[in-house]
């Protein structure tokens, strides 16, 4: 049995002494892990505290089984279930669904429509994760957190976007296969990751694709060197955020365990 679990089988409340709490992230002065968790939204203190029992949380990488342990909201690194939660009230990360006809940048020079007119009502300064050319919708990341953006960004975390297109021509079978293996543009090779047909008919197809390259209106130039130029381009999926129902315009706010999964895709 536990050392804190009581005869019985119920679980005590009391704090647990300094040899038995995981002395190296336990700040005396702190707030108890559970109450922690409840406020981020992970369930009553009760769930909590079973998640706590269960091994599922870990504090600065330590695993921690105790109850009683504290801990410093700001300072303190959480994971539950290996996803980090976020506790810092001041950190803001949005999804937006741009529409078309808006410039990927907070402040545009020449007085276009940007995207700041969508984040006008907010005191943060967000900057965008990413660009999207003008005519092209969906999904951006608006954030002020800027590890996340970093690594968002960074070609070495591969992170996947997916982008449906409206093309010209009836796509062939086998153009999956090609792209896979790589079309070779001005700049260097291009590899999808995955790519699916999703409608066709001989005058236009609708396609689905997957990659992780970043360079300029890579998706519009990769589908026009194999002879099928976009005619509407949206992009729906940053790593796991997806855009789902998202009306043009609109964002919504990425937290809790959503916000857990995409910072676990750039290993936060």
């Amino acid at each position: 049995m536990s050392p804190s679990t009581p005869r019985g089988g119920r679980r005590s409340n009391r704090p647990q002494r300094p040899d038995q709490a995981t002395r190296d992230v336990h700040t005396p002065d702190g707030v108890r892990l559970q109450k922690v968790l409840a406020g981020a939204g992970f369930g009553s203190r009760r769930v909590c505290e079973d998640l706590i029992a269960a091994g599922r949380v870990s504090v600065d990488g330590a695993q921690v089984r105790e109850l009683g342990v504290r801990v410093d909201p700001q300072r303190a690194v959480i994971h539950v279930n290996g996803l980090r939660v976020q506790l810092d009230d001041s950190v803001v990360t949005l999804a937006l669904h741009k529409p078309a006809g808006v410039y990927s940048t907070m402040s545009d020079e020449a007085g276009r429509p940007d995207l700041s007119q969508f984040v006008a009502d907010r005191a943060e300064r967000l900057f965008h994760v990413g660009r999207l050319d003008a005519e092209t919708t969906g999904l951006i990341l608006l954030t002020n957190d800027g590890d996340l953006a970093h690594r968002l960004t960074h070609p070495s975390y591969e992170i996947g976007k997916t982008y449906v297109a409206k093309v010209e021509g009836r796509v062939p079978r086998g153009l999956g296969g090609r792209l896979k293996d790589g079309i070779t543009l001005e700049d260097g090779t291009v590899k999808v990751d995955k790519f699916t047909l999703l409608e066709s008919t001989p005058q236009a197809s609708v396609v689905e694709v997957v990659l992780h390259e970043g360079r300029n209106h890579i998706v519009r130039r990769l589908l026009e060197e194999v002879g099928h130029p976009v005619t509407q381009l949206s992009r729906t999926t940053i790593g796991p955020i997806r855009l789902g129902h998202l009306k043009p315009g609109r964002t919504r706010a990425i937290e809790g365990r959503e916000l857990g999964s995409l910072m676990a895709a750039v290993k936060l």
